[in-house]
């Protein structure tokens, strides 16, 4: 026989168990938190399959997609490139070391600062980034797919919104 908790998610049983030690205290907040960190979790695990096919970890491919959109020639300071990746300048730099040393980028120096460094797509990494870039956005549809296109609109609009709010600016 099944009890009531055992009908339940992950998250439902936790939230029962919360409750029926700490009836004080309002768990509601972790369904949506307790859920979105399992999707977050699933979602990563999902993204870096696609990303490890194509010889790179997710921070490498955060680098190659900010340095392919970036348009010609596809190049961008180390500070840019944290920018448009969300990363400290010192995790840009390891990624750039593992990619130049796989032959996807070069660095060279700034034509504009001579102490500054500019880092540039290779050919390889441009082909590679527009491969990789194909694939992961196949596998971002599949992983919507999941939703309606309404739910799919909705869930957007309210984690835009969400993030507007949380998110520190600057």
């Amino acid at each position: 026989m099944f009890s009531v908790s055992e009908n339940l998610d992950h998250v439902a049983r936790i939230q029962a168990a919360w409750q029926a030690e700490r009836p004080d205290l309002d768990v509601s907040p972790q369904g949506v938190i307790g859920r979105l960190h399992r999707i977050a979790a699933q979602l990563t695990c999902e993204l870096n399959a696609v990303y490890a096919k194509y010889g790179v970890t997710e921070g490498e491919f955060d680098v190659l997609a900010a340095l392919r959109r970036a348009g010609a020639p596809y190049e961008r300071a180390p500070g840019e490139i944290a920018l448009h990746t969300m990363v400290t300048t010192g995790a840009v730099s390891k990624r750039v070391d593992r990619l130049e040393k796989a032959g996807l980028v070069h660095r060279r120096r700034s034509a504009v600062d001579g102490r500054g460094r500019m880092v540039r797509l290779t050919p390889a990494g441009k082909r590679l980034i527009d491969k990789a870039f194909t694939a992961h956005i196949a596998n971002e549809h599949r992983l919507v797919e999941y939703l309606t296109s309404e739910e799919a609109d909705q869930l957007e609009a309210v984690l835009t919104s969400w993030l507007a709010r949380i998110e520190p600016t600057g």
